[in-house]
């Protein structure tokens, strides 16, 4: 189901072009995954799941450099956008999403249906993360670069292009070591979306008329220059399993699988 190499790189170079943001500005939504308050200060909803991510900014020390910039890329677009029109995650938790494994309403059917669920996704996950290791290219470091900012419906962040072949393909095995695998199948993981390499800042809120749509699209494509001079790039050095309750925070026990690339 994921690209070609060439076809993905092709696919997201598009994706951080001005008539793309000019396109897809006209499309955004509020995320229903905040709500506002009695306050009115937007509050995160219960969307509970696993995925398969790289660590959180918080305890990823090799990509600090990285995570301190789009801090202050998301700071950017708060400060110069109209109050409450994005919702910031914290930067603490940006991450890379390696594999969406089950979320939300499939999460909680699943869960109630079969009590050990859990247990077997993680037993299943650890199984698959040592099924991939021979297709591994030991001592090659998998490294993405940011390409620039991207727009989704409900979300605001930046995508990320492999710097070589081999790194698309390390993640690309990784993948389908999960969503090949009959088992996990059979507990209703499956594959849902192609592969778009990305890391959140925030999610859409207030997109009434105080949204300034020509803004924020002149204002990613200025926050993108400033990667020509000085690209960023992401060090993919591990793959874990990690449970959320909501989008604000991704955790794991210490038991848990884990990927060492």
């Amino acid at each position: 189901m994921d690209d070609t190499y060439q076809a993905y790189v092709n696919r997201v170079a598009r994706m951080t072009l001005p008539d793309s943001y000019k396109s897809q500005v006209e499309h955004i939504q509020e995320s229903t995954k905040f709500k506002p308050d009695e306050a009115g200060v937007r509050v995160p909803v219960p969307f509970p799941g696993y995925s398969v991510i790289t660590p959180p900014a918080a305890e990823d020390l090799e990509n600090a450099a990285l995570y301190t910039n789009l801090q202050s890329c998301q700071q950017r677009l708060l400060h110069e956008l109209s109050p409450g029109s994005i919702v910031a995650l914290p930067p603490d938790s940006f991450h890379l999403t390696l594999a969406d494994l089950i979320w939300n309403s499939a999460y909680r059917d699943v869960t109630a249906q079969n009590p050990k669920f859990e247990g077997q996704l993680r037993s299943q996950i650890a199984d698959c993360f040592v099924a991939s290791k021979p297709a591994l290219v030991s001592g090659s470091e998998i490294r993405w670069i940011v390409l620039g900012f991207i727009m989704m419906t409900r979300a605001v962040g930046v995508c990320l292009a492999p710097t070589d072949e081999n790194s698309y393909k390390q993640i690309l095995e990784l993948r389908r070591s999960i969503y090949q695998n009959p088992d996990l199948i059979a507990l209703g993981i499956e594959q849902q979306y192609h592969l778009t390499a990305h890391i959140t800042l925030g999610y859409f809120g207030d997109i009434g008329p105080n949204l300034e749509r020509e803004r924020l699209c002149s204002l990613v494509n200025e926050l993108n220059d400033q990667w020509l001079d000085t690209p960023q790039e992401l060090v993919v050095h591990r793959a874990e399993l990690r449970k959320f309750d909501d989008m604000m925070s991704y955790y794991r026990e210490p038991d848990w699988p884990v990927l060492e690339f």
